[in-house]
C-alpha cells in the first residue's frame, strides 16, 4: 500500500482527553476516531489490527474444536427473562423497544441466545460435546467509558460456548478453552497469565481471567513470579487427549485477581517469589453447569434413556480491548511497537528523497518484490522531510522499517530497522530483501 493512496490521519499533538498510554498512541496514530462516550469508528490501520487479532483468535478456537457461528447484535428480552437474567443485569444492559412494541437488548453477551439455538436442534447425548462460538460486537453501558477502546460500551468480542453431557464432560471443554486462551495470547505477543477469579454477572462455580501485567492495569493482581516462566503448549497439543497436566501446571502456581486474592497463601510464598502488579483483563473462561440450561429447558436424551440438563461453560475474549492491551505492554516513548504476528504491515518502506529518479526506481523494485514474496509494505512514498517520516514510522511501530536514500544508494546499499529494538543494518537491496523475507 502507497501511503500517498491511504488513509493515516496522524495527529502530531496529544488529545488531552486520553487518559493512557494505549488511547493516546491509538487517536496520534489513526487507529481509531472517538464518535461518542465509549463509542468509536476504527480506521484503516486500527482495522487492519483488529483483523489480524480476529484471525489469531479464530484460528485457535478451530484447533481446539469450536465451532463458529454469528449470532444478531440484538436479541429478544423474552429469552433473557427464562434465564432469569433480564432485571438482575443491571444499567449496563441497553433495552429497546421496537415498532411492534417488542422488547429487545444490544447484547452485552449471548449465553441465553445460544442456549435457544443449541436446544432448538440438539436432541441426544451423540450429538455432544459441542462447542459453538462467534466474533460479535457487544455494547455495555460503562457508568464511566474510559481508558479508550480499554473500557468502551460498544465492544468486538469473542464468545464461545461449551455444551456437555455431564461436569466431567464440562471440565474437559474447560480445559480445552483453557489450552487454547495459553496459545492464543502467546501468539499475539502477549503474556496473559490465567487468574483465580469472581465470576459476576455471568454466574458458574469456575473461573478464571487471562490476565495482561500492565502499569496502568484496571486492577491488582497477586502472582508466583514462576506463573511468568510457565512454558505455553505447543502447535502439536493434542485437544482431545487429557489436558489436565498443563491446566494443573499453570493453575497450581499462586495467581489472583484482588477480589479472589488470599493474602495467607500469597504470603506464604518466598519473598522474592511474590509479585504484586497491576493488570489488564482480556479474556475469562466459565464454567458454569446448568445455569442457563435447566430453566431453558436446554436437556439432551442420555444413555439412560433419561433427559438431562446439559452442562454448560462459557469463554470470551476481548478482541478490541486486546488492542488497546497490547499496546500497553508494548510500547516506548516514540510509539506504538506491534509484535510481528498483528502489526498492520510487516515493512515501512521510506524513501527518503521522493522524485528522486535512482531512490523512486530502487523504492518501486523493493515494493513490487516484496510484496510479490507475501511481505504487506506501506511505502512511504509522500514527498515529505526525513524527520517526519521516521517519526511517523516510529509511531504506527511496524516490525521493520526499509529506509531508501540517495547517498547510500549510490553505494548500493539501503538501510534496515527493527522497530523492537532500533537496531539498524547497513545492506545490499538484496540483502535487505532476503532478510525481510527469511525473518
Amino acid at each position: 500500500m502507497r501511503l500517498s493512496r491511504y488513509f493515516l490521519p496522524i495527529l502530531r499533538e496529544t488529545p488531552k482527553e486520553a487518559e493512557i498510554v494505549s488511547h493516546r498512541l491509538m487517536l496520534r496514530a489513526g487507529l481509531i476516531r472517538q464518535q461518542s462516550a465509549g463509542i468509536y469508528s476504527w480506521l484503516p490501520l486500527g482495522k487492519k489490527v483488529l483483523g489480524k487479532i480476529e484471525q489469531i483468535v479464530r484460528e485457535e478456537q478451530n484447533r481446539a474444536g469450536a465451532i463458529e457461528i454469528l449470532m444478531p447484535t440484538l436479541q429478544s428480552a423474552e429469552l433473557w427473562r427464562e434465564s432469569g437474567r433480564y432485571d438482575d443485569y443491571g444499567k449496563e444492559m441497553l433495552r429497546i423497544e421496537d415498532r411492534q412494541e417488542r422488547e429487545m437488548l444490544y447484547g452485552p453477551t449471548n449465553e441465553e441466545m445460544v442456549t435457544d439455538i443449541f436446544r432448538s436442534y440438539v436432541r441426544s447425548y451423540k450429538e455432544l460435546p459441542l462447542n459453538l462460538y462467534h466474533i460479535q460486537w457487544k455494547f455495555r453501558d460503562e457508568l464511566r467509558p474510559r481508558f479508550g477502546v480499554m473500557r468502551g460500551r460498544e465492544f468486538l468480542m469473542k464468545d464461545a460456548y461449551s455444551f456437555d453431557l455431564d461436569e466431567a464432560a464440562a471440565r474437559r471443554a474447560y480445559n480445552r478453552m483453557f489450552v487454547a486462551y495459553l496459545r492464543t495470547f502467546d501468539r499475539l505477543g502477549v503474556k496473559a497469565i490465567p487468574m483465580r477469579a469472581d465470576s459476576g454477572p455471568i454466574g458458574g462455580d469456575a473461573t478464571h481471567e487471562f490476565i495482561v501485567l500492565a502499569s496502568t492495569g484496571e486492577s491488582a493482581v497477586f502472582l508466583d513470579k514462576a506463573a511468568l516462566e510457565t512454558p505455553v503448549p505447543g502447535a502439536d497439543t493434542d485437544f482431545d487427549g487429557d489436558l489436565t497436566p498443563i491446566v494443573a501446571a499453570w493453575t497450581a502456581k499462586y495467581a489472583a485477581t484482588e477480589e479472589m486474592h488470599d493474602a495467607a497463601a500469597f504470603g506464604a510464598l518466598p519473598e522474592d517469589r511474590r509479585l504484586e502488579a497491576r493488570g489488564i483483563e482480556v479474556g475469562q473462561v466459565f464454567y458454569f453447569g446448568t445455569k442457563y440450561s435447566a430453566p431453558m429447558g436446554a436437556k439432551v436424551t442420555g444413555p439412560d434413556g433419561q433427559e438431562h440438563a446439559v452442562h454448560m461453560g462459557s469463554y470470551g475474549i476481548g478482541v478490541s480491548r486486546l488492542v488497546a492491551a497490547i499496546i500497553e505492554a508494548s510500547h516506548d516513548e516514540a510509539g506504538i511497537v506491534w509484535p510481528e504476528g498483528v502489526a498492520p504491515f510487516d515493512v515501512g518502506l521510506v524513501n527518503l528523497k521522493v522524485g528522486d529518479a535512482a531512490t523512486d526506481a530502487a523504492c518501486a523494485g523493493l515494493y513490487e518484490r516484496l510484496s510479490n514474496a507475501g511481505i504487506d509494505v506501506l511505502y512511504d512514498d509522500v514527498d515529505q522531510r526525513a524527520g517526519a517520516k521516521f517519526a511517523t514510522m516510529d509511531l504506527i511501530g511496524l516490525p521493520w522499517q526499509l529506509i531508501v536514500g540517495p547517498k547510500g544508494l549510490a553505494n548500493g546499499e539501503v538501510e534496515l530497522k527493527r522497530r523492537a529494538t532500533g537496531e539498524r543494518e547497513t545492506l545490499t537491496l538484496d540483502a535487505a530483501v532476503n532478510r525481510l523475507i527469511g525473518a
